[in-house]
């Protein structure tokens, strides 16, 4: 007797939810022609399609934004095994603090540099007033 666990352990989506991340996939042209058919096919399809991008910030963002974002949904779903569900949940947790932290970084190096530029501009300054002065 064989049994198939890939049913089991696989999350069951809509085909709301199919349909979504498939476009999510293909990107923002994607759902920009779909919205277009929707307009054709029905208007107020092609509206609530239109809402929807707006409303879910699809319409601003890039393709990799997007792709992200889904894989971000994708990630949040249980795959049925405590033990990884656990090491996964740890795992996305001490990368969402590096990313934190890395970005904190980078903007601690950009303000550090901004400061060097202004001090080296005050001090060329204070060089070219001091050379006007004695001359």
């Amino acid at each position: 007797m064989t049994q198939t666990y890939t049913s089991a352990y696989a999350p069951r989506r809509n085909w709301l939810g199919r349909a979504e991340d498939f476009l999510d996939e293909k990107g923002k042209g994607a759902w920009i022609a779909t919205m277009i058919v929707g307009f054709v096919v029905f208007w107020p399809v092609g509206l609530a399609l239109l809402a929807y991008m707006i409303w879910s910030k699809r319409m601003f963002k890039s393709t990799s934004c997007a792709k992200r974002n889904s894989h971000r949904h994708m990630t949040s779903r249980s795959t049925g095994n405590a033990a990884f569900d656990a090491y996964k949940a740890d795992t996305l947790a001490r990368l969402e603090e590096e990313q934190t932290n890395f970005e904190a970084f980078l903007t601690r190096l950009r303000e550090a540099k901004d400061k060097a530029e202004f001090d080296q501009f005050m001090s060329e300054g204070r060089t070219k007033n001091d050379d006007t002065q004695t001359a």
